[in-house]
């Protein structure tokens, strides 16, 4: 199954190599470059995670809390930076990124199964709406918040997110329409925390959080559909009881 599952990774993969190389045949040379950078960095990501989350889940926990205080740390930076104003703003971002963070930890203690069904499912969504977007998007969605973010990027990554997780679904154990509205949650919050790290971005006026990950930026640049979308996996579980 692991083995499938992996090949089927390693298929999107393929496809979405080809995609960036369409995308990028007509850009200058120094975007195409950190495009490229952009996509072998992710592919090592996706790589890592995943064999902790197979091979050896404590391992996955180690790095969910090494995301959880250099996020922290990356937020508190952006507030120091701007001489630590706007202490109210900073305070109710801190305040939903602790609850995030919490669910983020308890969710890399479930059953490596759904773990591994949730992070699947959060990855295709959150490459294959770039790699629609870029192709198709059009019309932007909060131009003022996350200018790249478009309709077209939404729906396509959503949908491929969505069969996605119909293929996936024997990790998660459940019927078809459960793990359907499981995946739909993790597309939901994925969405909304990538947008709610770009908003805290724009009060600071900065793009990045960091440049610790080559063509991503910071840690929250990368993760932060990630947390928000463990949170909801968390929440499905031990709130909702399923």
């Amino acid at each position: 199954m692991i083995q499938t599952i992996y090949l089927i990774i390693l298929t999107y993969f393929i496809l979405g190599g080809i995609a960036f190389y369409l995308i990028n045949r007509k850009k200058d040379a120094a975007t195409a470059r950190k495009s490229y950078t952009k996509f072998g960095t992710y592919f090592l990501i996706i790589n890592l995670l995943f064999f902790s989350i197979v091979l050896k889940p404590l391992v996955f926990r180690y790095l969910a809390v090494l995301i959880i205080f250099v996020g922290f740390f990356e937020l508190l930076k952006l507030f120091g930076k701007e001489g630590f104003k706007q202490k109210g703003f900073f305070s109710v971002a801190l305040i939903v990124f602790t609850f995030l963070a919490a669910g983020f930890y308890f969710f890399s203690g479930l059953q490596k199964e759904l773990i591994l069904f949730s992070f699947l499912v959060l990855s295709i969504f959150d490459s294959f709406s770039q790699i629609t977007g870029q192709l198709w998007g059009k019309r932007k969605l909060f131009p003022a918040i996350s200018p790249a973010k478009t309709v077209g990027g939404l729906v396509g990554g959503a949908l491929v997110a969505m069969v996605s997780s119909l293929l996936l679904s024997p990790l998660y154990g459940g019927t078809l329409f459960m793990s359907v509205l499981l995946a739909a949650g993790i597309v939901v919050f994925a969405f909304a925390g990538d947008l709610s790290a770009s908003f805290y971005k724009r009060k600071f006026d900065t793009k990045d959080f960091g440049n610790l990950i080559p063509g991503h930026g910071g840690f929250l640049d990368r993760f932060d559909s990630l947390i928000a979308g463990a949170a909801w996996v968390a929440f499905w579980v031990y709130v909702l009881n399923f």
